[in-house]
């Protein structure tokens, strides 16, 4: 049989490929120490990532996850979690989120190289303690893109570059998984009800959601749904407290607005509502993805997949505004153009599935570690990141605020690996953002584990 043909490269990567490749050491910004990554990998941690600590949510999922017998190694709980004695690194690329927004700017190219630096960054041992770069962070030995718009532009970028470094890393995605929940959910005969992705302008664009339901199904006999989309633009920020989004302060704003240019929204309460009501006022149904026609007599909407890891945190919030519309189809008259809504709506959360997939990764290539193999049930300590601006790079542009400037953030080049406008530091809850801290209330287990880590 022949060898997997592996996906181009975008060519503005070619840099950054290099750059990696001709500093092995991993003690260069943007590097790798391949000698950590070779030999037996088993007793390395895994890394997750984000663009910001939405994928936090994906990590509560991966710790809590009970699925599958640890020493039969299969399908049914045994009381212990699945990822006992496994240690975790976690990346939020705080200072370059959203990361939704690039691809509306038409600049993909540049998302594309944050999402496999976000890789090198996991691979190495590179990041910033107090007095300037350390490099005794261990390399991983798996990668979750704990990121929606990061898996439907990067995953294939990054599979691409590790066969090129000659890596043999596996790599798991939120689209596929998610898609396949939502094909589960599925009638085997019959309309199925219609399914909404709530995600980012960036993830709804790139048609991911629509075309992994599609083949989903079509794997396994289903009827392919209607598929309507909402591309948030804002939703994410809010729930993290952005002042581009929401703004409860004194004084002026420091930094320009950034929600819908149709309104000013300054709460988690009215994003949820004006995307819920924007994504069946107007849908936009991915016909030509699925390759069918849909007309008014199509099953309303009865999944939601939350296709940002930021939404799971709000599910509460979700909820409400849906119960909202299908009230109001009760005494309103309804256009036809509208999606109707069900009384109840089925919330499809991508990250346990992603869980599930990460544990058969791993055991299918024996990268275990010995305590979970040995059926220990510690929880060794993980270790937490997240990018900050760095003030001190030249031409770097700061807003009021201290984020990098959203002109700047979007407007810069790719094909400078060795530049460094952000730098990676450990994350703690003294460097997480008030209202990250107050978000992760919802995160128990991931909450314990940072509240433990070490401090810089």
């Amino acid at each position: 049989m022949p060898a997997e043909t592996p996906p181009a490269l975008l060519p503005a990567l070619d840099p950054l490929i290099q750059h990696v490749a001709s500093h092995p050491d991993g003690t260069a910004a943007n590097s790798i120490d391949f000698a950590a990554l070779k030999g037996d990998r088993s007793e390395l941690p895994i890394g997750v990532f984000d663009s910001g600590i939405g994928g936090l949510t994906v990590l509560e999922a991966i710790l809590k996850l009970d699925s599958f017998n640890n020493k039969t190694l299969q399908p049914g709980a045994d009381g212990v979690p699945d990822f006992a004695g496994e240690r975790f690194i976690y990346l939020g690329d705080q200072a370059n989120m959203p990361y939704g927004n690039y691809p509306s700017q038409g600049r993909e190219d540049y998302l594309r190289e944050l999402i496999v630096k976000d890789m090198v960054f996991l691979l190495g041992k590179r990041y910033h303690g107090a007095e300037g770069p350390r490099f005794d962070k261990p390399a991983v030995k798996a990668v979750v893109i704990a990121c929606n718009t990061a898996t439907a532009y990067g995953l294939d970028d990054m599979r691409a570059a590790l066969k090129t470094w000659q890596l043999d890393v596996p790599v798991i995605g939120v689209v596929e998984a998610g898609a396949r929940a939502v094909v589960e959910q599925l009638p085997a005969d019959g309309p199925p009800p219609t399914v909404g992705i709530l995600a980012t302008v960036g993830t709804c664009a790139s048609n991911a959601y629509p075309k992994a339901i599609a083949r989903a199904a079509g794997l396994v006999g289903k009827p392919v749904p209607r598929v309507i989309q909402q591309g948030s633009i804002g939703l994410a920020g809010a729930i993290e407290g952005n002042p581009a989004y929401v703004w409860n302060g004194v004084g002026e704003r420091p930094v320009a607005y950034a929600g819908p240019d149709s309104t000013v929204l300054n709460s988690v309460v009215e994003y949820a509502r004006y995307d819920i009501n924007k994504m069946v006022q107007e849908p936009r149904v991915a016909e030509t993805v699925t390759g069918k026609k849909f007309d008014h007599k199509t099953p309303g909407l009865g999944m939601l997949v939350l296709g940002c890891t930021h939404f799971p945190l709000i599910e509460n919030e979700l909820n409400a505004a849906l119960k909202l519309r299908s009230e109001a189809q009760l005494v309103d008259d309804i256009p036809p153009s509208e999606i109707l809504v069900a009384e109840r709506v089925a919330f499809i959360n991508p990250a346990e599935l992603t869980a599930k997939e990460l544990f058969r990764e791993l055991t299918k290539a024996k990268l275990r570690t010995k305590a979970a193999a040995a059926h220990e049930s510690s929880a060794p300590l993980s270790s937490f990141y997240l990018s900050v601006p760095n003030s001190a790079a030249a031409g770097v542009k700061l807003a009021a605020d201290g984020s990098l400037d959203t002109v700047y953030k979007i407007g810069r080049k790719t094909g400078e690996p060795e530049k460094e406008d952000t730098k990676v530091i450990p994350m703690t809850m003294k460097t997480l953002p008030e209202s990250s801290r107050l978000l992760l209330e919802k995160l128990p287990a991931v909450s314990a584990q940072i509240k433990e880590a070490r401090q810089e």
